[in-house]
């Protein structure tokens, strides 16, 4: 019980952390971070542990979901050179870098725990830069490459480090032995994602109780990374794959009264996942420098520091080389993008840059290594774990605290194309809809013919969006009466809370469906 009630305090602080950092404009997982570890040296602070792969399975897989699911298959084809160099060349040259400059200051670790190191603090977590970006608003496709490095940089980084940890049990390394295996597990994992999202669909589609809908998704999220884990997959390769199979097909097969409840319940899990991860990542300092005897600490810290260095600096190197062949390129032969968007630019480079937090991954990976004595322990992962720890934590403070500031001063701004997009789709589905009652002249026809009207007006952006918000108020302060004098009537024993309930839910249901969502 003592721990169930140390829990809940802490997640109640972070809860309110995290609005005290969005108060402030400050970014909610590197202030987590940050009180996090303060409150790790403080006396009488709870201190908890988690198997590592409970923890990549728990963090990552709904957040990965929820992310796979957001994405556009369409913006990331048009963007693959980025985010193929973000998520595999980066991932490949960080993991070099980090393991030279190991091997540099510590000669005598293995070259394969020194590639492990390099895997391991490799992949940005995008969960700390994203609130950040949505804020500002940035270029769309600023937005569409870090959201496509967030979904394959772990599962570059994740085979490598397999493959290093491997290496380190069999005391050798053929990569012509592995070639078969890497191919299996990534040809395997792009089958079975798609195949386990359909199955996924042909269950939800016979479900019609929302509770009991809800519930199968968090059910089948987590099955689907542990069976892939289970079989020896990728289970974020899958578990992307059936996320984008699932987003893709689900539309028209899940009703709205299902759908919209669970976007609000997975927008709340995301949210509640993402605050105890970062707050669980501060409360691991103690625990960890605990660990080191005194005379290891400085050279600990000095590998730790070099390495941090190296990771943000490894980064910065690859965008702007990549960011500057791709002006080069643009000014030799022209910029035609298969949809309007806006170019590469040295300030889309900077942002990009310098968005290269670590988070979960990246610390669960470093606890997983085998611990024990000897010759069964993993050589180095003391000095590992510290690093892995520290470039985390260096990162989400770092780059966390000065990524909006720097965003502010790089002033990032594009023509919209996703606002253009809407209005385009809401003049066409408007049309359609309008098409329906074309003809009858019913009252009831009628007023669906001003609601769809009031909901899906067309024009340009902007008058589309001040005629949507005029409309929400005015429903809104009708449904505000409404519900005031139903309250006034339960209060006054006119009705009892039988009708209140049932009369309530029908004024909650027409606010929910006169409220657009703001873009």
């Amino acid at each position: 019980m003592v721990e169930f009630e140390q829990l809940l305090v802490v997640l109640g602080a972070a809860v309110l952390l995290a609005a005290l950092a969005r108060k402030i404009g400050a970014p909610y997982p590197a202030f987590l971070a940050l009180v996090g570890a303060v409150l790790a040296f403080l006396p009488g602070t709870p201190h908890f542990s988690i198997e590592p792969d409970v923890a990549l399975a728990l963090f990552v897989a709904p957040v990965l979901l929820d992310a796979a699911y957001d994405s556009s298959p369409r913006d990331l084809k048009d963007q693959w050179v980025p985010v193929v160099s973000l998520a595999v060349v980066s991932v490949v040259l960080t993991t070099l870098a980090v393991a030279l400059v190991a091997r540099w200051l510590v000669p005598e670790m293995p070259w394969a725990a020194a590639i492990a190191l390099g895997a391991i603090v490799s992949p940005p977590d995008a969960a700390a830069a994203i609130p950040v970006l949505r804020q500002l608003r940035p270029p769309h496709r600023v937005m569409t490459i870090l959201q496509g490095e967030s979904l394959l940089n772990d599962a570059s980084a994740l085979l490598i480090y397999r493959l290093a940890v491997g290496a380190v049990a069999m005391s050798s390394f053929s990569l012509r032995a592995v070639a078969p295996t890497i191919l299996l597990v990534i040809g395997g994992s792009l089958l079975a994602g798609p195949l386990l999202g359909w199955l996924i669909l042909l269950l939800m589609t016979r479900v019609r109780d929302v509770p009991t809908a809800i519930i199968l998704q968090f059910v089948t999220t987590f099955g689907v990374w542990i069976l892939a884990d289970r079989l020896g997959l990728s289970a974020i390769l899958t578990m992307v794959t059936c996320a984008i199979t699932v987003a893709q097909r689900g539309p028209k097969r899940t009703p709205a009264r299902i759908r919209l409840p669970s976007f609000v319940v997975w927008e709340t899990a995301v949210f509640l996942l993402n605050v105890l991860a970062f707050v669980f990542i501060g409360l691991q300092i103690r625990p960890i420098l605990s660990n080191l005897e005194p005379a290891s600490r400085a050279r600990y810290l000095s590998v730790s520091g070099s390495v941090l260095l190296t990771v943000i600096l490894v980064r910065i190197l690859w965008v702007m080389s990549h960011n500057t062949v791709a002006r080069w390129r643009i000014r030799a032969v022209g910029y035609h993008p298969p949809r309007p968007i806006g170019p590469p630019t040295v300030g889309s480079g900077l942002a990009v840059s310098w968005a290269g937090m670590r988070g979960i991954v990246t610390l669960a990976a470093a606890l997983a290594l085998p611990e024990g004595d000897g010759a069964t322990a993993f050589p180095f992962r003391d000095l590992i774990v510290v690093t892995a720890f520290s470039v985390v934590f260096g990162t989400l403070v770092l780059q966390g605290l000065t990524l909006k500031p720097l965003l502010r001063l790089l002033n990032l701004r594009d023509d919209d194309p996703v606002g253009r997009e809407v209005v385009r789709a809401r003049e066409r589905a408007l049309a359609a809809a309008l098409a329906t009652v074309d003809g009858d002249s019913s009252a009831a026809a009628e007023a669906v013919r001003q609601e769809l009207i009031a909901h899906l007006t067309y024009g340009d952006a902007d008058l589309a969006e001040d005629r949507a918000l005029s409309h929400t108020d005015v429903h809104r302060r009708a449904l505000a009466a409404a519900r005031t004098v139903t309250i006034a009537m339960r209060d006054q024993d006119d009705i009892g809370d039988d009708a209140f309930q049932r009369l309530l839910d029908e004024i909650d249901r027409l606010e929910i469906s006169g409220i657009r969502e703001e873009t």
